[in-house]
């Protein structure tokens, strides 16, 4: 791997998957909100960063996501939904993912193997949801998910060595999932970075379009 593209790259997740590319020697361009003001609620913020670049890049890592937005904290119940909170988890969770999947084709590498990854969650699988709750998250990632088999399927047309994925990173330390954790293992964000990294490394292009986690387990849908 010789050069990585990083979407949301200030945040835990995104810092800590930068460093980890950079020790290896990858040339890592790092774009985020709070340094570049790339917005992925808005199409146009998205393409204002993205149209410049060149590549091609051997990994694009889109490490972007919220759980609590505007103060919005994960619904318990459906009396609890409001189409704002609802709009909100669509526009970061699943279409501004989307809206830079759209520039993958051109900023992919065609001549060699090449992955665009997106952090997806556990919550969102449909097959795996026991105890509810969570509308508006596990919903904007099961759309994640559907994006992410789909564009695959596009990928995989044009690029034959491409790798589509959605990536589960586990349960990352931050202050925000220490309200949510319980009783779920969780991980520091370098630590999760490897785990995601190590799970790309062993990727084929026969397993494009799949969802899985840290450990390179698959995920049911």
């Amino acid at each position: 791997m010789e050069n990585a593209l990083i979407i949301g790259a200030s945040g835990g997740i995104g810092t800590a998957l930068s460093a980890a590319l950079e020790t290896r020697g990858v040339a890592v361009t790092p774009l985020s909100r709070r340094h570049d003001g790339i917005d992925l609620t808005d199409e146009d913020s998205i393409s204002a960063a993205l149209d410049p670049l060149d590549g091609p890049f051997d990994l694009i890592f889109v490490a972007t996501g919220g759980l609590e937005i505007d103060g919005q904290r994960p619904e318990k119940s459906l009396k609890e939904l409001n189409a704002k909170a609802l709009a909100d988890q669509f526009a970061l969770n699943s279409i501004g993912p989307a809206l830079v999947l759209k520039h993958a084709p051109r900023l992919l590498a065609r001549d060699r193997r090449a992955v665009f990854a997106a952090l997806s969650a556990r919550v969102g699988s449909i097959g795996d949801n026991r105890f509810g709750g969570w509308y508006g998250y596990r919903a904007a990632k099961a759309a994640l998910n559907q994006i992410v088999h789909t564009g695959a399927i596009e990928l995989g047309r044009t690029h034959r060595q491409s790798i589509c994925v959605a990536l589960h990173p586990g349960t990352v330390e931050t202050p925000l999932t220490a309200r949510y954790a319980r009783n779920h293992p969780t991980v520091p964000a370098p630590e999760a970075a490897n785990n995601l990294l190590g799970v790309i490394d062993g990727l084929t292009p026969a397993q494009s379009g799949q969802f899985f986690d840290w450990a390179g387990k698959p995920v049911p849908w």
